[in-house]
């Protein structure tokens, strides 16, 4: 019927032949050279366009159906070209531009090369889609239809698969021309497994399940073995701790780069790995010989999944054992599974890796344990099968465990390259021992008071910019001899009258400021209230240059002119700052003696608002010219 160029549903049991069912006429219908030497065929119908399309669902299948057309087609000679993704575009490319009868693909990458004109569909004369009821489902039909949409309207179109639920075969004949619906069985076997594979279901706990897998890998008669996983995190981590048990084992999941799956496939094939587990993408229509046993790590989501998995057992009329070990968690699921499929599995028993049934239903010897035995460890494993580099996009070629791990390293790298901090940059910022510090730094020492040494040894060291003060605030500098003289006496006068220790500025800190006496006020401590009023000593303030940049400029009476003059000699005055004015001399030198608490506490509105003086601030002024160390001029606020 296929020969003849109907459309075709052909549905059949995994592992009856469903490959060659569509592969056989595909080829048969493609024109080559040689029917033009034979005479079938005239020499205007050889192109070099594809004549035939089969589109699959998985990379692996893909590989696989290619293979197989290509040992049907080799007597012919018909060029069969695989595309999918993971590879290099410049060699698939290349092999379009020479010629191909017949493409086998994956829906992205053809629709890749579709969408960069590297690939022409006006030539096909026949489209198959196998695992028909995968590639309508949700996840492929909006890709299938883009597809489905480049190819002429008159043509042939074919679906195979081994479950073809109604509501597929509804959708399925949208796309096609009075189909024939085909269901292939056999009178003995009207079930919907095969007969020759045997089916074992436990309900076992998820941390023994190491255990009883590694046991059921040493049944008699055990020859290659898949084991299926729901998640690519268990298939991984499986793998690894079959591996440390002493098994041959390889993984084929989606996190794996291209060529570490390819490479787990052909070392499964050729018998360096014994012990394949993979996840559901592995699940459909691969087909090794040799496949005596498949393991249900973790129960199916439906049951679709249930039959082909299993189906990788006792193909081709060879006999098949396949172990479903169900979690607490799945029975709901499984009990789904096995009323779809008619099963008798309905409450499987509660199974460990040291229940008696559990070793002769399998024929697992008495006293075997779940490591290996180095005796029969003969397999060479995967590290003897070459790592393939298949040019793969986004810098994943080459890695056996690329995937998204892969772009992850290569794009931190590149943040690394791109973010212009340099290894050595890094190493001089973080531990301040490193950085050799100026001579000035290391003798005179920070703010603090610590030498370069000991600022080394406390940590690492701050930037200048942040021991400077805010607000007009001075840093804290050192005392010469005078002033530490004159101090003295103005710890014991303010201690007296009942003032803050804040006041003299003794050891709080550098963000207080350091109160100077005059030389008269330490002279004549008991003076008239004129001079009692001298006693309060302005603040010695010295101030940086990126603070007096900052600072504004505040505004007083004509009566500061005088006092500039007066400061004019003085050494090393920056700038006037107003100073509190203090009560009337008439009042008692009690209450003059109190200002200088008052002003301390209040420095800070002294340095916001500008404060107005009388003309009386200017015979005072003139008394404050013979300070020493005075920086600074406060004008006296008025009370």
């Amino acid at each position: 019927m296929a020969l003849s160029g109907t459309d075709i549903i052909g549905q059949a049991k995994t592992g009856t032949g469903k490959t060659l069912g569509f592969g056989l006429p595909l080829l048969e219908r493609v024109t080559v050279p040689a029917d033009v030497e034979a005479g079938r065929a005239a020499p205007e119908s050889l192109t070099d366009a594809p004549q035939a399309l089969v589109v699959v669902p998985t990379r692996e299948l893909c590989q696989q159906v290619t293979n197989d057309l290509l040992t049907a087609g080799k007597v012919r000679n018909v060029r069969v070209l695989a595309i999918y993704g993971g590879r290099a575009y410049e060699p698939q490319v290349e092999a379009l531009k020479k010629g191909v009868d017949v493409i086998v693909g994956t829906p992205g990458r053809l629709l890749d090369l579709a969408g960069q004109k590297k690939l022409s569909l006006k030539h096909v004369k026949c489209l198959v889609l196998d695992e028909a009821d995968e590639m309508l489902d949700l996840g492929f039909l909006p890709d299938v239809e883009k597809i489905i949409n480049m190819l002429p309207a008159r043509r042939q179109t074919m679906l195979f698969s081994a479950t073809m639920p109604g509501a597929v075969i509804g959708l399925a004949r949208r796309y096609m021309s009075q189909p024939t619906h085909i269901r292939a069985t056999s009178p003995d076997d009207a079930g919907a497994t095969v007969a020759n594979t045997k089916q074992f279901v436990y309900r076992a706990h998820n941390m023994d399940k190491p255990e009883m897998v590694a046991r059921i890998l040493q049944a008699e008669g055990r020859g290659l073995a898949m084991v299926f996983c729901r998640t690519k995190r268990t298939a991984a981590d499986l793998a690894d701790q079959l591996k440390q048990r002493g098994f041959a084992s390889g993984a084929v999941h989606g996190d794996l780069g291209q060529g570490a799956r390819e490479q787990a496939l052909r070392a499964f094939r050729n018998g360096k790995v014994d012990v394949l587990v993979c996840t559901d993408v592995a699940a459909r229509g691969i087909d090794v010989e040799g496949v005596t046993h498949v393991v249900n790590y973790q129960s199916p989501e439906e049951e679709k999944t249930y039959l082909h998995r299993i189906g990788r057992t006792g193909r081709a009329g060879a006999k098949g054992t396949a172990i479903t070990l169900v979690d607490w968690d799945d029975i709901p699921r499984w009990q789904l599974i096995n009323k779809a499929l008619d099963l008798g599995f309905n409450d499987p028993p509660e199974t460990y890796s040291t229940s008696p049934h559990f070793y002769t239903d399998l024929g697992i010897p008495e006293g075997t344990k779940g490591v290996l035995p180095r005796s029969e460890r003969t397999r060479a494993g995967l590290d003897a099968e070459e790592l393939e580099d298949l040019g793969e996009p986004g810098g994943r070629g080459g890695r056996a465990r690329g995937g998204r791990g892969g772009r992850d390293e290569s794009r931190s790298a590149g943040r690394e390259r791109s973010s212009g901090t340099t290894p050595r940059r890094r190493r001089r910022t973080r531990g301040g021992a490193q950085v050799e510090a100026p001579a000035a730094e290391a003798v005179t020492g920070d703010a603090d008071g610590a030498t370069g040494t000991e600022a080394a040894a406390q940590g690492p060291r701050t930037p200048r910019r942040r021991r400077r003060t805010r607000g007009g605030e001075p840093a804290q500098q050192p005392v010469t001899a005078a002033a530490s003289e004159a101090t003295a006496p103005e710890i014991a006068v303010a201690t007296a009258e009942g003032t803050v220790p804040e006041a003299s500025g003794s050891v709080e800190g550098p963000a207080k400021p350091r109160r100077r006496r005059t030389r008269k006020s330490a002279e004549a401590p008991a003076a008239a209230p004129e001079t009692a009023a001298v006693v309060e000593a302005p603040e010695a303030v010295e101030v940086t240059e990126a603070v007096e940049a900052e600072a504004k400029p505040r505004r007083t009476r004509k009566t500061a002119a005088a006092k500039a003059e007066t400061a004019v000699d003085t050494a090393e005055a920056t700038e006037t700052k107003p100073r509190r004015r203090t009560r009337k001399a008439t009042e008692p030198a009690e209450a003059t003696a109190e200002i200088p608490a008052q002003s301390a506490q209040e420095p800070e509105a002294a340095e916001v608002k500008p404060r107005r003086t009388r003309k009386t601030a200017a015979a005072k002024a003139e008394t404050a010219v013979d300070t020493a160390e005075a920086t600074e001029a406060k004008p006296r606020r008025r009370t």
